[in-house]
């Protein structure tokens, strides 16, 4: 079977295990294939893979996708029509779909950076936090996750992680006293029961939350949770519903983030609509009631910005992950396209400073 340069690429990547916390060697790797691309690439302070190529005389684009995947791996597989194994969906496709198009564009008239961040997949997305106080702010942002390739994701819901522990003295099973696992399941009752009937995970204005760890016994209990919040949710309200009803115990902030939504006239969405079209497809638009880095990156930089990548998200995390490489490809094409308009319509600002930060810092 004969395969194409771009789908041996992304059948590499998926081939490496990369759980979060543990993307070293898939970075490593990614590093030396973008050279032997012509893209210049190193490896930052904490493991996210930057490359960079153009002539610097237009805008800086940021593609960002991520390196990580959840820790349950999968074997890959290439077939003639598909490329299987855990992370070809989330988000492996995406980001090897940004290289194999930056490649492609090695004198895009500005400066195109692809970073691949780790810890996307868990609390606090370390990699794409690092790189938005190490960057220079870009002049437009495309975020790498699985939309279809003839979608564009136009925003996020917000995310809040919770950790809610309490205590209660020693006593005997029979003893009519409260006992730990009794006020934690009770507590969380409640941080359900105060979002109201209305709540779900299926709409992105309403809110939702999801119980993600629960342990203890009649002396200790613990419980991690995540509220999924809309645009314009008061947190502040929210913590004191649930401090108030907490039994005595203590709630601890993980980690968050606000919620993030684009519009269809965004320079970055007219340009990826452009590609979807010159690739033959109509160009849809979503809103997604998970979290990416898009919400991380448009906490501090006020630039256009929407999300899009190849496969199919209903697939993410699941055991039959894979992506068509038809889809992959048209990916591709879609990415080049929509980094050309960008190259004509984004006007970029005027910089001092050193620029890409990672280049003077990182390690091979």
């Amino acid at each position: 079977m004969t395969v194409q340069p771009e789908v041996a690429l992304l059948y590499q990547m998926v081939r490496i295990d990369s759980p979060s916390r543990a993307e070293h060697e898939l970075a490593r790797f990614l590093a030396v294939q973008c050279r032997d691309l012509g893209l210049r690439a190193v490896v930052d302070e904490v493991g996210n893979l930057v490359a960079e190529t153009g002539t610097g005389r237009g805008p800086t684009i940021l593609l960002l996708g991520h390196l990580d995947t959840i820790d349950d791996p999968i074997p890959a597989h290439l077939y003639p029509d598909r490329v299987a194994g855990r992370g070809a969906v989330d988000a492996k496709g995406p980001l090897a779909a940004m290289l194999s198009a930056a490649a492609k564009r090695l004198d895009f008239p500005g400066r195109l950076i692809v970073a691949g961040a780790v810890e996307e997949e868990v609390p606090g997305s370390r990699g794409a936090t690092h790189l938005r106080s190490t960057l220079d702010r870009p002049d437009a942002a495309v975020i790498g996750e699985p939309s279809g390739w003839s979608t564009v994701v136009l925003g996020y819901k917000g995310i809040l992680d919770l950790r809610y522990r309490v205590r209660r003295p020693a006593t005997h099973p029979t003893n009519p006293m409260e006992k730990a696992t009794e006020a934690a399941a009770a507590f969380w009752a409640d941080a359900v029961a105060m979002l109201g009937p209305d709540a779900s995970h299926a709409a992105f204005d309403r809110p939702a939350v999801t119980l993600g760890r629960m342990a203890g016994d009649l002396t200790e209990a613990r419980l991690d949770f995540s509220y999924r919040l809309p645009p314009g949710f008061d947190v502040e309200a929210l913590l004191r519903q649930l401090r108030d009803r907490a039994r005595g115990g203590d709630l601890d902030v993980l980690g968050m983030v606000p919620a993030v939504r684009t519009s269809r006239g965004d320079p970055v969405v007219r340009a990826l609509n452009t590609g979807i079209r010159r690739a033959g497809g109509t160009p849809r638009h979503k809103l997604k009631t998970a979290t990416s880095d898009m919400n991380t990156l448009a906490e501090v930089w006020d630039v256009p910005m929407a999300t899009y990548g190849p496969g199919d998200s209903r697939l993410d995390h699941s055991a039959g992950e894979h992506i068509l490489i038809d889809d992959y490809l048209r990916g591709i094409a879609v990415l080049g396209t929509a980094l050309d308009e960008l190259a004509l319509i984004v006007a970029p600002v005027s910089r001092g400073g050193a620029g890409l930060i990672p280049l003077l810092g990182g390690h091979s």
